[in-house]
């Protein structure tokens, strides 16, 4: 299997999404595989960590997102179950799965209650240790529409600060996570 391949049936090759899916996908990979190395023991699929990192933000194609050049109808924020439409539509629900999951530290059905979301009422909250792993080294890194590559890695209190809003639990289930995988 091979991810750029994958997007460049939903993206053009040349265009700013494309690049942007490339280089964030490729960051979340390479933090995912040192996660993945901490926890050696519960032995998560490298492959499919690395797949997915390069996949679960397809789904930002339909959304209206212009700094990517995306002009779609949905909100940004349903770009994760959105990519599990795609991905499952082309027979790789596993990794559906992972692009509706890795959203902030995963979305519950009471999330989507509470906050009044634009999403399917369901759990969309990682299960897998390759879900988890993968949700963990997204949040290290912004995709950045503005034609500049975002390299820097973000700490993890900008992470932890950013997930303040939507409760402590959301904090909490991060730093479980930063326990596990740094």
């Amino acid at each position: 299997m091979n991810p750029i391949d994958i997007l460049a049936r939903f993206y053009d090759r040349r265009s700013k999404a494309f690049e942007i899916l490339v280089d964030h996908g490729q960051q979340v990979a390479h933090k995912g595989g040192r996660a993945a190395e901490k926890v050696a023991h519960l032995k998560p699929d490298l492959d499919l960590i690395n797949n997915a990192a390069m996949l679960h933000d397809i789904g930002i194609l339909h959304t209206d997102s212009p700094g990517f050049d995306c002009h779609g109808k949905y909100p940004y924020i349903c770009h994760g179950f959105l990519g599990r439409e795609l991905l499952d539509s082309i027979g790789l629900p596993e990794y559906g799965l992972i692009s509706e999951r890795h959203i902030g530290v995963g979305i519950s059905s009471d999330d989507i209650r509470n906050f009044g979301l634009p999403l399917p009422e369901r759990n969309m909250v990682p299960v897998s240790i390759e879900e988890q792993i993968t949700c963990y080294a997204d949040k290290f890194f912004s995709k950045n529409g503005n034609g500049q590559k975002q390299n820097r890695e973000k700490s993890i209190e900008q992470i932890l600060l950013s997930l303040q809003p939507y409760g402590q639990e959301k904090v909490e289930q991060f730093r479980t996570w930063v326990k596990m995988f740094e």
